[in-house]
């Protein structure tokens, strides 16, 4: 673990002005000279109220403010525009029927998001969300509550199974499928597309497909009589309540038992999976293809930071990444090229996202534990540590770099740690 006592703060002779004229290899020495976020951002609050260019006279949002301290009072590391990083489910528009709720934050949200798009959906006990398909790949996790979820295999073979608070599926795009919650109170979970500009009001449903074929072609290719399509719905059916199902080995021998039974697995146990990283910082549970072999295009970590523990300066190699914001509080900055640096503070309910290969790190701010989903759209989970790589280097090598002798150098972990302790 890094040695906590070796962090120190920039010094009180370094101006704001004059840090943003520092080059990527200052950049890099700072970096890894440690990050205490209470400490830094109280001292960095007791300078604006000092410093008259911080001033604003203006009209503040002083709940925004609260959330987000980091982004009215920036680092000295802060530098240059990145893009936007964060959004959150809660200023997302909420559409509400009966038996439950859905919205989204897709690249129309938070723009510069062009792979992966995110829906948050709640089902009471008994709704569906109507049976249905669509363009991208879902991976989906539930937060709350237990559901039954139906897919069906182009070969005729169906998948059935409960999920329950932190279990996964995946649909394949064009596959037909289905979710209902369960009892005693539904369920909540949080989908994930492969399309940036995904919409969820953009599905191809069932009663819309139906409600729309001429009748004599119904009853042409379904036999169906006239009173049979008359009860047919006249429009969408999206999410709606209905009776709770049978027990699942009462469904699974309703529609042939195991005639007619997947061999593909759609489901994954991720909460209860043992962790593959687990230190005093916090604990890493990792699904992709490799475990997980029918998630082809989105790979997930789901990650625990204690108190004052942080996830270690990194970056992805292979995808940009997008995070879901469970529990607890945070704060991230992204490094980029040109100097360019940005700093937020997150939330539960809060969607980050981080630019392929752009470094970066997530601390936990608050006094419980932080816990967020990170996702990528690719096969595999791939992430470069900086502490790694920086002690794997020829001595020599990185001190003409960082300007550290030996001795700094050793006080650098050799081994990757995805999370260090506070």
């Amino acid at each position: 673990m890094c040695d906590q006592n070796e962090d120190k703060p920039f010094s009180d002779g370094v101006s704001r002005r004059s840090f943003l004229g520092v080059g990527s290899a200052a950049l890099a020495t700072v970096a890894i000279s440690g990050l205490t976020a209470n400490a830094q951002l109280h001292e960095d609050i007791a300078k604006a109220e000092n410093d008259h260019s911080l001033s604003d006279p203006g009209p503040e949002n002083k709940l925004l403010f609260g959330l987000n301290p980091h982004t009215n009072t920036p680092p000295p590391t802060d530098h240059g525009d990145i893009g936007p990083i964060w959004f959150s489910f809660d200023l997302a528009r909420k559409r509400v029927e009966e038996g439950g709720w859905t919205h989204q934050v897709t690249q129309r949200e938070l723009g510069t998001s062009k792979d992966i798009a995110g829906v948050n959906m709640r089902l009471t006990a008994g709704s569906f969300r109507e049976l249905h398909w669509h363009t991208a790949d879902e991976w989906a996790f539930i937060e709350y509550g237990s559901a039954r979820i139906t897919v069906m295999n182009p070969d005729g073979t169906m998948f059935i199974d409960d999920v329950s608070e932190g279990d996964l599926w995946f649909f394949p795009a064009g596959f037909p499928h289905s979710i209902q919650g369960l009892g005693p109170d539904g369920c909540q979970f949080l989908l994930v597309f492969d399309e940036g500009g995904f919409s969820e009001d953009g599905t191809f449903l069932l009663s819309e497909f139906v409600a729309h074929v001429p009748p004599e072609i119904l009853k042409k290719n379904s036999h169906l009589s006239s009173a049979d399509i008359a009860k047919l719905p006249k429009e969408h059916l999206y999410i709606f309540p209905s009776k709770l199902p049978r027990s699942l080995a009462a469904d699974r021998a309703a529609i042939g038992g195991s005639r007619v039974a997947s061999a593909q697995q759609y489901t994954f146990r991720m909460g209860s999976m043992k962790p593959q990283v687990q230190s005093d910082g916090g604990e890493v549970r990792i699904v992709d293809s490799t475990n997980f072999p029918v998630s082809t295009s989105i790979a997930a970590a789901l990650v625990k930071i204690k108190p004052g523990g942080m996830r270690e300066l990194h970056w992805h190699p292979n995808a940009s990444e997008w995070q879901f914001w469970i529990t607890g509080k945070g704060r991230m900055t992204i490094v980029m090229p040109e100097g360019r640096a940005r700093t937020m503070d997150f939330n539960a309910n809060d969607v980050g996202f981080v630019p392929a290969v752009a470094g970066h790190y997530i601390e936990n701010t608050g006094d419980t534990d932080l816990i967020f989903l990170e996702m990528f759209k690719s096969s595999h989970f791939v992430d470069f540590s900086l502490n790694n790589w920086i002690r794997r280097m020829p001595p020599e090598m990185a001190t003409a770099h960082l300007n550290l002798d030996e001795s700094g150098l050793k006080k650098i972990p050799s081994e990757k740690q995805p999370i260090i302790a506070g």
